[in-house]
């Protein structure tokens, strides 16, 4: 219970922290592009509450996780007018990009400051690694799952929006009108598919790999910090 506790305690801000600056970058650069509705509505604050979806946040998340089922969830998105954007098209991709490249800008500052805990850290080989060492070990996890997670091509992810930015202006249209199937269809691969289909889990065989390469370099940059 106190292990379960601790870790709650680890996890929890880590969580906090990577999704709130993640709306708040999508916010900011829309205002930057020149939408200003998330400012207008308060919505450029690091005040958590600001951006907690009782259902995304909280429930679905819970529930997933005392089902033993994959977890995944949501923030309250941060509304943007794609049509008082300077430039829609890019616009909207660039707000998009916003959020995953915020969280892999974080994995970079933990990465940094877990190079700089290490030597003071003093772990010996083979035993526990220190508190700030496992939190920060987290939060470089945890953000860079946040970041290539919302970069899947569907909808309402961000890469959906980067994909329909790419796209032709004809086949944009056609993939734009995937959005209000967007999640059905991630309640479907996420959860319906890994349990019928074992083998054919997204988040194994899709999410997870390249999360792993990216861990990989990420502690190699903090190993290289710490003369290790």
């Amino acid at each position: 219970m106190t292990e379960t506790l601790l870790l709650a305690s680890i996890l929890i801000p880590c969580l906090i922290i990577a999704i709130v600056f993640h709306e708040v970058a999508h916010g900011w650069t829309a205002l930057m592009l020149g939408d200003p509705t998330a400012k207008e509505r308060n919505r450029l604050s690091l005040n958590p509450i600001r951006h907690v979806d009782p259902v995304g946040t909280l429930l679905v998340p819970g529930g997933l996780a005392l089902a033993g089922l994959p977890v995944f969830g949501w923030a309250k998105p941060v509304p943007v007018i794609k049509q008082r954007l300077n430039n829609p098209r890019f616009g909207m991709m660039a707000v998009a990009a916003a959020g995953p490249g915020t969280n892999f800008v974080l994995a970079l500052v933990g990465a940094v400051l877990l190079g700089l805990v290490i030597p003071s850290a003093g772990v010996p080989d083979g035993q526990d690694p220190g508190l700030a060492v496992t939190a920060l070990s987290y939060f470089i996890a945890i953000n860079i799952f946040l970041a290539l997670f919302n970069l899947l091509p569907i909808p309402p992810f961000d890469g959906s929006h980067v994909v329909e930015g790419l796209l032709p202006p004809s086949a944009a249209r056609v993939y734009d009108r995937l959005r209000p199937f967007g999640f059905p269809l991630l309640f479907i691969l996420l959860l319906v598919v890994p349990y019928v289909f074992p083998q054919a889990n997204i988040i194994e065989n899709v999410v997870l790999p390249p999360v792993e390469w990216a861990m990989g370099k990420y502690f190699a940059l903090s190993e290289w910090i710490a003369g290790v």
